[in-house]
């Protein structure tokens, strides 16, 4: 039998969990306020059909909530940096600006791991849908401007470990 100062102390702890976890939960779930820590990174290679490789090291965003928060309220992207989204499973991909404060390009990866399409210079802050139009295994975000300097185009291929070893690889 449970004596009435432990029934009382298991009857604190569970009311202050009740009341951590929830806040716990919309520290992760809630709408981002602010911008992530860097994410760990790897690095990224896009190869174009004459051999030219451009070279990036990119944050890798693996979990929802890193992939919910992505690069808003970051003022800038460095031209040999980005982030890449690698998704379970090939995927229509939609993302969006919201809070997003710099402008970008986002390179959408086919499962065959070439670039299947490219939006430029997409507008910072904007609620509007940037679309794969079909099925993608990932998107990667860059500097605005980068891929048309770098003459990135659709069929370039992408290698990164990052894609080699799937969605888990973290």
């Amino acid at each position: 039998m449970m004596s009435f100062k432990a029934g009382r102390w298991l009857a604190l702890a569970a009311c202050m969990a009740a009341v951590s976890v929830p806040a716990m939960a919309a520290e992760e779930t809630g709408e981002p306020t602010h911008a992530q820590p860097a994410l760990p990174t790897v690095p990224l290679t896009i190869t174009s059909a004459d051999g030219v490789k451009h070279a990036f090291t990119v944050e890798k965003a693996m979990t929802p909530r890193e992939q919910q928060v992505g690069e808003m309220f970051r003022p800038s992207v460095p031209a040999d940096g980005g982030m890449i989204f690698v998704w379970s499973y090939p995927r229509q991909s939609d993302m969006w600006m919201q809070h997003t404060q710099a402008p970008l390009d986002i390179v959408f990866i086919g499962a065959d791991n070439r670039v299947s399409s490219i939006v430029e210079n997409a507008v910072p802050l904007s609620l509007a849908r940037i679309s794969s139009h079909g099925p993608v295994r990932a998107t990667l975000e860059l500097q605005a401007g980068i891929t048309e300097k770098l003459g990135i185009v659709v069929g370039d291929r992408v290698d990164s470990a990052v894609l080699n070893a799937g969605p888990s690889a973290k």
